[in-house]
């Protein structure tokens, strides 16, 4: 007689789903598959939990995907606020947010010494 196999399900946390760029295990859903976090445009939400993006869970997956180069980081994200700039104004030209706020959301927060665990 044969050893039975039992088969169990795939684990959401394993690390081959933690490389996804821009995924998060939190969200997971059943088999595996994840919802990535990335912008909704031209609204420029987050398509997983709905805040402005990048959301927390998007700056630490990009901050992990680009650990290796912050200046990379810096300009992906200035390519998204140009993105981002041109979408809003497009969207509704009397709301958009002012500079200062828009600097913030996309490129402040890629400085070194900005991100989750760094003084």
């Amino acid at each position: 007689m044969e050893p039975r196999q039992t088969s169990t399900p795939p684990d959401r946390f394993t690390p081959s789903t933690q490389r996804r760029s821009n995924a998060s295990p939190v969200h997971a859903r059943p088999g595996g598959a994840v919802r990535p976090h990335v912008p909704m445009r031209p609204l420029w939400w987050c398509r997983v939990c709905a805040a402005p993006w990048p959301c927390r869970p998007a700056r630490l997956l990009l901050i992990l995907e680009y650990r290796r180069d912050r200046v990379g980081l810096s300009v992906h994200m200035a390519g998204r606020l140009f993105d981002a700039t041109g979408d809003l104004v497009t969207l509704n030209p009397n709301a958009v947010p002012t500079p200062t706020e828009l600097f913030d959301r996309f490129l402040a927060w890629t400085r070194r010494g900005t991100g989750p665990g760094d003084g």
